[in-house]
């Protein structure tokens, strides 16, 4: 019983400290002060159309599974995409990089966590277009097939 009161009060004095940290800080500069306190494997920044409304569905979706979404309204998002390897052929509606690697597209949850959990030498990995059965659409069953990229070249990362 002592156990949980002292990682109670431990908690609540972390949760003091981060607040009273931030108290009178910019808003940027708090947004920086949590980044830091989240590990890099849980940050994702997103650029994506401002008028795409599945790609606010899909940085919902990621906050709700435990991301740290910041989201850039970039309508050339598909360029940077480009720019960083995703296949001209394989892009996906939006692109987000996660802990040095870059993700295009509505990848699942579990997919990016098992990409920066076994650390591939790849740039990214992408899931092409806006599949109806992706995080940020309506349709909720059917396998995706995901795509690594990178010097390698291009392979299948996931089919499920």
């Amino acid at each position: 019983m002592n156990t949980k009161l002292t990682l109670g009060a431990a908690a609540l004095t972390t949760a003091g400290i981060l607040g009273f940290a931030t108290f009178g800080m910019a808003e940027s500069d708090q947004a920086a002060a949590t980044a830091a306190s989240v590990p890099a494997d849980r940050q994702m920044t997103i650029w994506r159309d401002p008028s795409c409304g599945c790609c606010d569905a899909y940085a919902d979706y990621a906050e709700e599974n435990g991301y740290q979404v910041t989201r850039i309204d970039d309508r050339d998002f598909d360029t940077r995409s480009i720019d960083v390897g995703v296949p001209e052929q394989g892009l996906g509606c939006h692109l987000a990089e996660v802990d040095g690697y870059y993700v295009s597209g509505l990848v699942p949850v579990e997919i990016i966590q098992r990409l920066t959990s076994e650390r591939r030498e790849i740039t990214g990995i992408t899931l092409p277009g806006m599949p109806r059965n992706a995080p940020g659409m309506a349709g909720k069953s059917g396998t995706l097939k995901t795509y690594a990229f990178g010097e390698g070249g291009i392979a299948v990362y996931s089919d499920e």
